[in-house]
């Protein structure tokens, strides 16, 4: 039995060594250090959270996960918990979410003056 998993994701590519650097030196002064080699947790403003993320206490704080390569930039659109692996809470980003992490991604990118 063959199981493909597909995962939605936001990508900047063709990053530049220099880029990668500058990118890895904001996410770990921004969001700390990398959870796993490349992955950063970035939490999801609370007025960004879906009404059941809201209601779900126990599961907060909801996060992102950004996958920082040497070449690229991945965001994943998956709302996640650090709490739990299954939920109701953990759904791909709303309509408003995605226009959050969008904008986050490419706000970070502009003001590092990164050209993609």
């Amino acid at each position: 039995m063959i199981i493909l998993l597909f995962m939605k994701q936001y990508v900047i590519d063709e990053l530049r060594a220099a880029d990668h650097k500058t990118l890895k030196t904001h996410l770990d002064e921004y969001y700390g250090p990398a959870v796993l080699d490349g992955i950063y947790w970035i939490s999801i403003d609370t007025d960004k959270l879906s009404e059941i993320q809201r209601q779900h206490h126990a599961c907060q704080p909801h996060y992102i996960a950004v996958d920082l390569e040497e070449n690229r930039l991945a965001c994943e659109l998956l709302v996640r918990t650090p709490n739990r692996v299954r939920c109701d809470c953990i759904r791909y980003a709303t309509e408003t979410q995605l226009i959050w992490i969008i904008a986050l991604i490419d706000n970070i990118i502009k003001q590092l003056k990164i050209i993609t």
